[in-house]
């Protein structure tokens, strides 16, 4: 399974370049990118080619179209390139663990084609183990639609995880209270 870390959005709330964002000291994106390579042989960051990036190491790089700018076009691009399913993460979760990815590649199974966290009855459609077998549904949905919605349409099954490792930062005052958290 290969990891798929999300940073495809334009990060406008966070005064752009949210991946490279400092967060103690380290590139907010290097947080889940450490947390999917303590589970996957493979790790991609999947983002528009006018993504700025920080360092992330052996983390390839997977340039998906530049339209439309939607969550769903990261996942489908993700799939479509591994041919295999993929373990998504937003870049902007800088709590995730490695024992939370661990429970959705469990959760994963053939009957199902997405295991997806859910965090005090949310679904977390960011954070989730896609099968090919998604692709078909992605392809079709409008993309007005929410990501949440046409994950829903999957019927996903559902890990629930503290909100804590689920959150993700996308203002600067998020990301000063994730500063504090980790002080």
């Amino acid at each position: 399974m290969i990891g798929a870390l999300l940073a495809g959005g334009a990060g406008r709330r966070m005064g752009g370049a949210k991946p490279a964002a400092t967060l103690a000291g380290r590139p907010l994106a290097r947080y889940p990118a450490d947390a999917l390579a303590a589970v996957c042989d493979r790790v991609a960051v999947v983002c528009k080619r006018d993504t700025t990036l920080p360092d992330l190491g052996a983390v390839e790089r997977w340039d998906e179209p530049d339209e439309p700018r939607h969550p769903l076009t990261g996942i489908a691009y993700a799939l479509e390139r591994a041919g295999a399913p993929v373990l998504v993460c937003a870049a902007d979760m800088p709590f995730v663990t490695g024992e939370a990815l661990r429970a959705l590649v469990a959760a994963a199974s053939a009957s199902a084609p997405a295991a997806v966290a859910v965090a005090d009855g949310v679904l977390q459609p960011l954070l989730g183990v896609y099968a090919p077998a998604c692709l078909e549904v992605f392809r079709r949905a409008p993309r007005d639609t929410a990501l949440t919605a046409t994950v829903e349409s999957l019927d996903p099954v559902r890990v629930e995880l503290p909100a804590r490792v689920v959150w993700s930062v996308d203002t600067p005052e998020e990301l000063a209270e994730a500063e504090a958290a980790l002080a």
